[in-house]
């Protein structure tokens, strides 16, 4: 029997540091936003693997 995924839930927590360039991670700004990017194309992908079954 398949399991079928009905929901995701992905929480982000945000606040004012990440606006001013370092948000205590050592990452530069770049370095975040090449982070983000790749998160997304590895959910796009996972999501469109879930919509070809």
């Amino acid at each position: 029997m398949p399991i079928i995924v009905d929901e995701v839930v992905i929480s982000v927590e945000a606040g004012n540091q990440a606006t001013t360039g370092n948000s205590g991670t050592g990452l530069t700004a770049a370095d975040r936003q090449s982070m983000v990017q790749e998160c997304v194309e590895i959910v796009l992908e996972i999501l469109k693997q879930k919509g070809e079954r």
